[in-house]
């Protein structure tokens, strides 16, 4: 089962056992991940579920769609490189490790 590594804004890590085919977001909130709201239930309406992908993560889990693009536009916290919606990142093996910090603030 692959492992999905949430590091939150004062270093703490959280990591947990994920389902294949399941989203980032879906995998936090069901393991109580402090900081991973997903108001909008992964249906990319929102962007309370911003994460910063770990660089070495970036070319496994793609880049954002265009709505997605404009979602992150509105996150409240700084937008990076390897900002992503956790619910548009499905677990797969290959995501083994898949380490996300989480921002100290969602929108």
């Amino acid at each position: 089962m692959p492992k999905v590594i949430y590091v939150g804004d004062a270093g703490q890590e959280h990591a947990v056992d994920a389902v294949p085919g399941e989203s980032v977001m879906v995998t936090a909130v069901k393991n109580g991940v402090p900081g991973i709201i997903g108001e909008c239930g992964g249906n990319a309406s929102c962007a309370t579920c911003h994460v910063w992908v770990r660089d070495e993560f970036l070319p496994l889990v793609g880049h954002p769609d265009d709505m997605e693009e404009d979602l992150l536009d509105m996150a409240v916290s700084e937008r990076r490189e390897g900002s992503r919606l956790s619910c548009q990142i499905r677990v797969a093996a290959e995501l083994d490790g898949l380490t996300v910090d989480v921002p100290p603030e969602q929108p």
